[in-house]
């Protein structure tokens, strides 16, 4: 069985999946066949596997770092966040159907636990070292009897845990005494040390925390890393650099929108910026409209927003090219049918007629990685003709 270690976070958005990350390629490049955990995940991110079956982005990428292809056991189970407080559930690549959080607690808990469970063996069969990354905290003790997450599966995996805290936004110190406070005893036991991490300034000034921390819970922190800007490493659900105030590119930021890490290599050429209002399109000169989870209820905000309006006329003035990205693209057709139901109440919704086509929702939604040759040249995009591309 290969040996595992968990990184764990006083709270979200610490650094957890990109310190996971590193150390897959960290001990990858010293010969170990490594791979990435993640028992469950909440992402609009996701990718697509060479199955065909999705994941949480991060997970794609820690696999990129260990140097193994993604597979579905990396992250059995991802939860995309919909309309009326329910999320789809993504089991081992596919749809399981949506679910309340009651009802996915009450009724799909133990399937989910199974399966986690079965896709940990998998990989503990196969590779030398697991990296299990947490999710939020494991000191939330109202979700406690429900963890799939935290404490339960590095019990499962037995595996020792490292506690992160991001310091740059303050609260580091306690964060880490806090959580342990509300941690039982065997748990405390688990986590082995403490990883401060984002850290900018005079280390001489950091060392009595360290100190501390050492003599308050007596563990040891066993690194402190630094603060990089500009990354450009896929991350959860935050959108870390919201662009520049302005900019001739607009993506407008959808209620639902999805895989929103595909702009980041963009912002780094252009001077790019995320609109919420109408008003910010004015000298704008190439709209897009990004991917989303929910494409009929992003579209009827749009409407309600004026956004629709807004985009016809600029493009009918010859003002605006527009782009549309997966559910963005499905938006400038003339029509979206969903006879079953299967992401609004609406049967039939009107597009923005920008496009000739008619998009209809079936299942079961198909997902695959795709190569394309660039065949003709494209105005918005000079220079790309004969150009291969890759996606899913």
């Amino acid at each position: 069985m290969s040996r595992t270690l968990m990184i764990q976070g006083t709270a979200s958005h610490v650094g957890k999946s990109i310190i996971t990350a590193g150390l897959c390629k960290v001990f990858a490049e010293k010969g170990y066949r490594v791979a990435p955990f993640k028992s469950q995940n909440m992402s609009l991110n996701s990718f697509v596997t060479e199955s065909g079956g999705e994941i949480a982005r991060a997970q794609a990428l820690q696999a990129r770092a260990a140097g193994v292809k993604p597979t579905v056991y990396m992250n059995p189970v991802l939860l995309k966040p919909r309309a009326k407080e329910k999320c789809e559930v993504i089991l081992l690549g596919k749809s399981a159907g949506d679910f309340s959080a009651r009802d996915y607690f009450r009724d799909f808990h133990q399937k989910a636990l199974e399966v986690i469970s079965l896709s940990l063996q998998k990989l503990q069969r196969e590779y030398d070292i697991i990296f299990i990354e947490g999710a939020g905290s494991p000191a939330e003790v109202n979700l406690k009897r429900w963890d799939l997450c935290n404490m339960r599966i590095a019990e499962m995996a037995r595996a020792p845990v490292i506690l992160v805290a991001d310091i740059d936004k303050g609260g580091a110190l306690a964060s880490i005494v806090g959580t342990l406070a509300l941690l039982e005893s065997d748990e405390k036991r688990r986590i082995k040390g403490f990883v401060i991490n984002k850290f900018r300034g005079d280390f001489e000034l950091l060392k009595p925390a360290i100190s501390f921390l050492s003599q308050r819970t007596g563990k040891p922190v066993v690194g402190v890393l630094p603060f990089l800007e500009d990354l450009c490493l896929d991350e959860e659900d935050t959108l870390r650099h919201m662009g520049f105030p302005q900019g001739e590119v607009a993506v407008i930021r959808l209620p639902y929108l999805s895989n929103f890490t595909d702009f980041e290599p963009l912002q780094q050429q252009i001077p790019l910026k995320w609109v919420r209002e109408p008003e910010e399109l004015e000298g704008v000169k190439v709209v897009i409209i990004p991917g989303t989870r929910n494409t009929t209820n992003d579209l009827i905000w749009l409407r309600q927003r004026g956004f629709a309006e807004k985009i016809k006329n600029k493009v009918e003035k010859g003002e605006i090219a527009v782009l549309g990205i997966c559910g963005g693209y499905q938006m400038l057709g003339e029509r979206i049918l969903d006879p079953d139901g299967l992401e609004s109440d609406l049967q039939e919704l009107e597009g923005l007629s920008l496009l000739p086509l008619v998009t209809y929702f079936k299942k079961p939604k198909i997902t695959r990685q795709v190569k394309a040759l660039v065949v003709e040249e494209i105005p918005l995009l000079p220079g790309l003709k004969g150009a291969e591309l890759q996606g899913y």
